[in-house]
């Protein structure tokens, strides 16, 4: 790539904060990237000002917009219809319950049937309807004239309205009330007037729980983009590590190997005393079974006579040496007199000898 293809740093920084501050989906961008692509980066600022955060252009995202409120409007309006019709066939099924039961009063029983009469014609008109008529033939044969004729006189029918708005305002408030208990435990035991002061609330209540939902969830997916974040940076810290590691091992491992080798001999020495030891401990103990305590005396005893004699016999050695000693002081003189000694012994031990002899030849 050409240097003209590269922008200053400074100004990869101050391109870095303007795309990160538009309206612009999420995406990875880094200050070298957008020094290294300067035509990308403008690219990215242009395609800005025309899309949103979730990349539509500006004018499909107010269409959709458009068409979520629609959808919404008429989602409520569903919904309404669809919470009258359920509460309705509710009364009814109250109805034959009760009426299996227990009696009900004649006011009741013209009250069920009118409603009862009104949706099955109101039924019946709808399945004949004149969107039906072109496609499938007449249900029994029967025109929507026909069907009308079977609608409850019209004071009954004033009669049922005005009861049927009583009737579903108090099932209603009935599920409200058990939506509140169910919301709030601590309301069972409270009054209708505290309970209904506080149904008025719930709607907000609710509401507010469930943004505070969503943005819970929000953060939840947040935390797990920066979790994966610091998955994929403590994964590429860890393989760092593991490369200054296996250099330090490399170039430490003399060093590593004669400390260990110091250690293995301080190991083999205490080894070695503790063999000694053991040896010394297991002739002790040979020892000791071998002699018993009388044999022990004994060989004292016995060793005190030698020693004794011992001393004495050291006693006369030394005496014996002083003598000789002072014999070798004298010199050459002493030893001819030593050797006319002798001689003189000699020959008196002869004469002596001869005398004896003499004396029993005479005997």
């Amino acid at each position: 790539m050409a240097s003209g293809d590269f922008c200053a740093p400074g100004e990869g920084v101050e391109m870095l904060q303007q795309v990160c501050g538009k309206q612009f989906p999420p995406c990875a961008l880094t200050e070298e990237d957008l020094i290294q692509n300067p035509h990308f980066s403008k690219l990215l600022l242009s395609l800005s000002q025309h899309v949103d955060e979730s990349g539509l252009s500006l004018t499909l995202a107010k269409e959709q917009a458009q068409a979520w409120s629609e959808v919404r409007h008429r989602k409520t309006a569903w919904l309404r219809y669809e919470i009258l019709q359920r509460v309705i066939q509710e009364l009814l099924v109250d109805y034959y319950v009760k009426a299996q039961d227990t009696n009900l009063t004649s006011e009741d029983k013209k009250f069920h049937e009118t409603l009862e009469q009104r949706l099955l014609v109101t039924e019946l008109t709808q399945l004949s309807g004149p969107g039906q008529e072109t496609e499938l033939p007449p249900l029994l044969g029967l025109e929507r004239a026909d069907l009308l004729e079977l609608m409850p006189p019209s004071q009954d029918f004033v009669w049922m309205k005005a009861r049927l708005q009583l009737e579903v305002e108090e099932q209603l408030k009935r599920k409200c009330f058990t939506l509140l208990c169910y919301h709030d435990p601590s309301s069972d035991t409270d009054g209708d007037t505290l309970k209904a002061a506080k149904v008025w609330t719930l709607t907000e209540v609710l509401v507010r729980e469930k943004q505070h939902c969503l943005e819970a969830k929000g953060q939840q997916k947040e935390q797990l983009v920066l979790l994966e974040k610091k998955r994929t940076t403590y994964s590429q810290v860890l393989l760092r590590c593991l490369a200054l590691l296996q250099r330090l091992l490399q170039e430490h491992r003399l060093k590593t190997k004669s400390e260990l080798d110091r250690i293995n001999a301080q190991y083999l020495e205490m080894k070695c005393s503790a063999m000694i030891l053991r040896l010394r401990m297991e002739e002790l103990k040979v020892l000791s079974d071998t002699y018993s305590a009388e044999k022990v005396e004994v060989h004292r005893l016995i060793r005190d006579r030698l020693e004794g004699a011992i001393r004495l016999q050291e006693q006369d050695l030394e005496k014996s040496r002083l003598v000789l000693h002072t014999y070798e002081a004298l010199g050459e003189d002493f030893e001819s007199l030593v050797k006319e000694y002798t001689q003189l012994r000699l020959a008196a031990d002869n004469k002596r000898w001869a005398l004896q002899e003499l004396s029993k030849a005479h005997r």
